[in-house]
């Protein structure tokens, strides 16, 4: 059901039993899945590909033009997947000539005040809470969890199954399974908690705690303990998650422990 006080541009692509309420803007160019909502007074600009099942609160701007003063522009995309909810005032910026998109992925939660910056790659199953700031460029692999009012700086990574504590300043990488917290961001142990919920063995879960403990509770240099590793523990595809995601950093990683 579209409203007869919202505007949806002809051309826009609306599946069915699409609801939009009123004072909306969708423009040309979109394409809404689904038994999708889109709520009061939101704007979703040219180029969102919006999935099926989605929720999206008011306030909300989708494909907002990029805060880049290298965006000419030039045609781009945000690619949102399904079942997603996007809360109150949330902003997502579309791609510049960089990757030409902005991607949050499936069963994402993002709550009221955050904002996607342009060129993000947001996984699945990610929830950012209240008022998170992600600059250009960022990295979020699936499940991870970031705390309200964290600020993320451009090109960082974030690892699957991670969870940065709120408050956060972000400015390294912070990799797979890991607990991330204090100033400056550093180690606070693996995400035991949340790996247990989703279905990782206490085996598994230790194995990940002992990769971690040679990079981050032993005096060597991350290249040294990348090293050690691969000699003394067993390959998984958990270890070699953590590896690669080592060894693929451009920022560097964030501390270890600090008491």
């Amino acid at each position: 059901m579209i409203s007869p006080m919202s505007h949806v541009d002809p051309s826009a692509q609306l599946g069915e039993n699409v609801r939009v309420d009123p004072f909306t803007m969708i423009h040309e160019n979109v394409v809404i899945g689904d038994n999708t909502w889109v709520g009061p007074n939101v704007t979703i600009f040219p180029g969102a590909r919006i999935g099926k099942n989605c929720k999206i609160f008011p306030g909300a701007v989708v494909a907002g033009i990029p805060q880049d003063l290298k965006f000419q522009g030039e045609e781009s995309t945000v690619i949102i997947g399904d079942n997603t909810t996007i809360r109150e005032c949330v902003t997502i910026s579309r791609g510049t000539v960089d990757k030409q998109t902005t991607v949050i992925g499936s069963d994402c939660l993002l709550m009221a005040y955050v904002h996607v910056a342009h060129d993000c790659v947001i996984g699945s199953h990610v929830i950012i809470a209240n008022s998170v700031q992600i600059a250009g460029h960022v990295s979020i692999d699936d499940w991870a969890i970031v705390g309200g009012s964290s600020a993320i700086h451009q090109f960082v990574k974030i690892g699957m199954h991670s969870m940065v504590s709120g408050g956060s300043l972000v400015r390294k990488d912070v990799p797979p399974f890991t607990k991330a917290a204090r100033e400056p961001l550093s180690y606070a142990g693996v995400n035991s908690l949340g790996l247990r919920r989703r279905g990782f063995s206490s085996e598994s879960i230790a194995h990940i705690q002992e990769v971690y403990r040679y990079l981050f509770l032993n005096s060597m240099n991350n290249s040294r303990a990348l090293e050690e590793i691969e000699i003394n523990l067993p390959a998984t595809k958990e270890r070699d998650e953590i590896l690669n995601f080592i060894r693929s950093s451009e920022r560097g990683v964030m501390k270890g422990y600090i008491n």
